[in-house]
């Protein structure tokens, strides 16, 4: 979800599996400042609902910015032939680790 998208996101009503574990922050004064005013447009949603789903939304932006660096090994064509190189930027170590950490979060 785009951070475009929140806004309307907080209007309706949202639900998902959360991770037992808490994490703790602490936060600039603007950004306290940027946070509180949210809870107060947004009476619904705790401030810790909102910082979840802000998070949520910068690590999706964060994974789409991150490059793609072509490596040599060819690992498809595309529907005219050509190859599709394989990427050894940080994206294939990013996912790896996530869907790793996801395996050991879900319940069994």
């Amino acid at each position: 979800m785009k951070i475009r998208s929140l806004l309307n996101y907080w209007e309706e009503t949202a639900s998902g599996a959360l991770h037992p574990e808490y994490y703790s922050v602490r936060l600039g004064v603007e950004d306290a400042a940027k946070l509180a005013a949210l809870v107060e447009m947004f009476p619904r949603r705790t401030a810790e609902q909102l910082i979840g789903d802000l998070l949520s939304a910068a690590l999706k932006e964060l994974e789409a910015a991150m490059p793609y660096v072509e490596s040599n090994q060819i690992v498809s064509e595309d529907e005219l032939g050509d190859p599709i190189y394989a990427d050894q930027g940080p994206t294939p170590r990013f996912m790896a680790l996530s869907q790793k950490y996801l395996n050991q979060f879900k319940p069994q």
